[in-house]
């Protein structure tokens, strides 16, 4: 579990211990869900299709826990989960009440590297 900077408070440790979760989790989604789409034999389809589930269930309960102690991550639960029609509907209605773009969306300007990276490692004192 790599940090980013030194000294930090145990709440700012916990929040990176749960973020790292989540990516974690989403990427053994990814895999499970890419065995069992590629198997032609049922019973492993079926225990990776299972593994794949829990994965989600532990998912769903590192993100509670982040919208259960950052106030953003709630905020934009409820205005994005469970809701109905187009996804980017509601961010748009967001934006024009709070008077701000897309950001990076919005901007033509930026775009992704070669590494695939949004290009912020310099911003890293360590790089």
């Amino acid at each position: 579990m790599a940090f980013h900077e030194e000294n930090l408070p145990e709440e700012v440790k916990d929040f990176h211990r749960m973020i790292q979760t989540v990516i974690e989790e989403l990427e053994a989604i990814d895999w499970y869900h890419q065995r069992a789409a590629a198997t032609s034999d049922p019973q492993i389809r079926a225990i990776v299709e299972h593994n794949r589930d829990e994965e989600i269930e532990h998912a769903a309960m590192a993100l509670e826990w982040l919208r259960r102690n950052y106030s953003n991550f709630d905020q934009y639960f409820q205005e994005f989960l469970f809701s109905d029609g187009p996804i980017t509907h509601a961010d748009d209605e967001h934006h024009q009440e709070h008077g701000h773009s897309h950001g990076p969306v919005d901007s033509p300007k930026m775009s992704i590297t070669g590494d695939h990276s949004l290009g912020i490692k310099g911003l890293n004192k360590r790089g």
